[in-house]
């Protein structure tokens, strides 16, 4: 057995170990006490005992397939939160709103955006009281209904109206990240969260349109998709169709899920089970069969992702360098409009949305970077060795500082011609490169950290300070690029983008000593233990299963 990179961690480790193995037996023997006691009780199901009716034994190609679905949707609201900016120049003209940020259409993308964070919250609780799969559907429904009332809107309150309900509407990463724990161990969540992490980042991207009013050009958060067809759209269409092609994506994206995702929360689909085996004459009961829910429970559940932001360094510094560096891109690219449409390169609005290929390629390729680290991390756990939390942030120390560099970079080409119209875009890669790797190490870091209940809040943190720091951060892009200049606000971007590096390699090095003073901490390893030992009673059942499995002739040959 190696030695773990810090010392706390071999008593760590040591003191997990032996409460897991205390921990199996009393999963393994839960049910069985129950009976005992009262001779009549039903069997209880649980992970531990039917781990084969729940989303764990899924194929692993059906688990990414599922993967893959649900990208699409998180795709398709991110969709949303963008391509209405390309709609928001002849909003304005349509219903003379002026050039106040705060009271013209732009409000309906930052508002968007902003509600965004905190429905992710909403409805994740939700989720795990009634299942993933009714919830999406619930959510996308609603997001959909949304789209008709802006598309028939006769006045702008009705849009602003369609804006705000379909922001809070929307689900977001936080179902999407819970069905990766229903489907993978811990352990194993690595690849899952990077493809989770790359679609919603995907999702997150820029469109630069052009708006009636002063000939102002601004960028918008929006996914790679929509930033290639946000600008035919606004070219060649109706600003009414923008609501209607966001209606038909969601309306495609939401029967596509209907038909092809099942759901994976393991209480739902044990509950489930339960029932179909009480049909049979078993005496059986599902983990949540009968319980009732608790309003209480419920708040505190959506409001521990803010109180961790608040209360947890850890949480909340990850959490506003994620935030920031969304935002900083949002910022950065709002100089897109200046250098590529108002220089000589004179680029039309479909071209504008071209340029954000450029963010597309460094998603990937941060995205591709990490897959021998992730192998790596796979491989020593597979020879048995332990790995601190801490370990999945060593990547990300020499990822993160491609932000400030290629905000450096910028400084000097965003001025336009004589230079190339290309050197933007490669220092764009860079930026790409570094927002993906910080969102996919922080959830992970997070993950791993945190475990459990814990995680989800510290994850769902994450997300709100990313959606509601780029919709803040609308408001105030266009005045700074105006008073500022293209080439003073990136250099003060820069500055913000090397502040907020610096926590990455703080918690890298003081990671477990800062955990160890968390408030969360017992329940954190108490979590920890527990987890440990079901996942251990999982894995023996299934081993008793094959065992047990009568073989075939073939097998037998």
């Amino acid at each position: 057995m190696s030695t773990p990179r810090h010392e706390s961690d071999t008593s760590t480790a040591s003191t997990g170990r032996k409460g897991a193995t205390q921990e199996v037996e009393k999963v393994l023997t839960q049910s069985q006490s129950l009976s005992q006691g009262e001779p009549n009780a039903p069997l209880v199901l649980s992970e531990a005992n039917a781990v084969e009716h729940t989303a764990y034994v899924f194929s692993t190609r059906r688990k990414w397939w599922i993967l893959i679905v649900v990208g699409l949707c998180q795709t398709s609201m991110n969709f949303n939160a963008a391509v209405y900016s390309n709609a928001i120049g002849r909003l304005n003209a349509e219903y003379n709103l002026g050039s106040n940020h705060f009271t013209n259409a732009r409000a309906g993308m930052a508002w968007f955006l902003i509600l965004y964070g905190f429905g992710c919250e909403l409805w994740a609780p939700w989720s795990e009281e009634f299942g993933r799969k009714p919830i999406m559907q619930l959510s996308l429904l609603t997001v959909n209904a949304w789209q008709i009332l802006a598309g028939c809107s006769s006045a702008w309150w009705q849009v602003l109206l369609a804006r705000l309900l379909g922001g809070l509407c929307s689900a977001g990463g936080s179902v999407t990240l819970g069905m990766v724990a229903d489907m993978f161990d811990p352990e194993d969540q690595q690849f899952p969260v990077l493809w989770v992490s790359l679609a919603s980042c995907l999702g997150s991207s820029m469109s630069i349109e052009k708006r009636a009013v002063n000939s102002e050009q601004v960028a918008n958060k929006y996914s790679v998709i929509g930033g290639i067809c946000g600008g035919p759209i606004e070219q060649f269409l109706a600003w009414r169709w923008n609501f209607w092609i966001q209606l038909i994506l969601g309306a495609v994206v939401q029967a596509i899920h209907f038909f092809f995702v099942p759901e994976t929360r393991a209480t739902i689909m044990l509950n489930r089970e339960a029932k179909r085996q009480r049909a049979n004459g078993r005496n059986v009961v599902g983990p949540t069969e009968g319980q009732k829910i608790h309003t209480r429970e419920i708040l505190a559940i959506m409001g521990r992702p803010y109180k961790m932001l608040v209360c947890e360094p850890i949480v909340g510094f990850l959490s506003l360098l994620s935030g920031f560096s969304d935002a900083l891109i949002f910022s950065f690219l709002e100089s897109y409009g200046y250098v590529f449409k108002d220089s000589a390169w004179g680029f039309t609005p479909s071209q504008l949305g071209l340029a954000l290929m450029a963010l597309f390629v460094g998603y990937w390729a941060a995205g591709f970077a990490y897959f021998p680290v992730i192998r790596r991390h796979n491989q020593q756990r597979k020879a048995g060795k332990d790995l601190t939390p801490e370990s999945r942030l060593w990547f990300l120390q020499y990822m993160v500082i491609l932000l400030p560099i290629g905000l450096f970079g910028s400084a000097f080409v965003v001025t336009g011609p004589p230079i190339p119209w290309i050197a933007p875009l490669l220092f764009a890669i860079l930026i790409g490169t570094a927002n993906l790797a910080v969102y996919f190490a922080t959830i992970d870091y997070m993950v791993a950290a945190y475990g459990g209940k814990c995680s989800a809040s510290a994850t769902g943190g994450n997300g709100f300070a990313r959606d509601v720091l780029a919709g803040i951060c609308s408001f105030y892009t266009g005045p700074m690029y105006h008073k500022l200049g293209v080439e003073n606000s990136t250099w003060l971007l820069f500055s913000v983008s090397m502040a907020v590096c610096i926590p990455v390699f703080v918690i890298y090095r003081k990671g477990p000593q800062i955990r160890a003073r968390s408030k969360y901490a017992k329940e954190i390893e108490k979590e920890r233990v527990e987890n440990e030992g079901i996942k251990r009673a999982m894995s023996d059942r299934l081993q008793t299963m094959q065992e047990t499995e009568p073989r075939t002739p073939e097998a037998q040959v």
